[in-house]
């Protein structure tokens, strides 16, 4: 049962932390296989395809917005005029390879809202979101093995 409850933590956290809201997963992730209350590769893969479906919310978000216009959102679900701009200019200048950072702080949930807004394919999106996702998570875990 502990190991159900940490998974859904982790699960909730890591989702959360890919959306527009401001929140961080990186601290839970670590915290949970150091308590060592679930099995490490479960942790692995729940972080990382719940951080991967947050980030699905925000480009589905992004199409939205593109369809129907930003006034339609809440509006602590709008984007920061400047985060955004910023994701903007770099998905531009850069296309798809920057959805490779979509797990970076400040640029990389804007990255995927602007993906979404500029109708980007959903399995493209999907598949490499999911790949710099996973990478992070994996480079936790490789540090706190190394560490512990």
């Amino acid at each position: 049962m502990e190991a159900l409850a940490s998974l859904g933590a982790m699960a909730l956290a890591a989702f959360v932390a890919a959306t527009l809201l401001p929140a961080q997963s990186e601290a839970v992730f670590v915290g949970l296989l150091t308590a060592g209350s679930a099995d490490p590769l479960a942790l692995f893969l729940t972080a990382s395809l719940a951080n991967t479906a947050g980030s699905i919310l925000n480009w589905w978000l992004g199409l939205m917005i593109a369809r129907h216009g930003i006034d339609r959102l809440p509006a602590r679900l709008r984007p920061d005029p400047v985060r955004f701009a910023q994701a903007q200019g770099f998905f531009a200048r850069f296309g798809w390879p920057s959805l490779l950072l979509a797990w970076v702080p400040i640029i990389g949930d804007p990255l995927t809202f602007v993906a979404g807004t500029l109708n980007y394919p959903f399995w493209r999106f999907a598949l490499l979101v999911l790949i710099g996702k996973t990478g992070r998570y994996a480079a936790l875990w490789a540090g706190w093995t190394s560490l512990a």
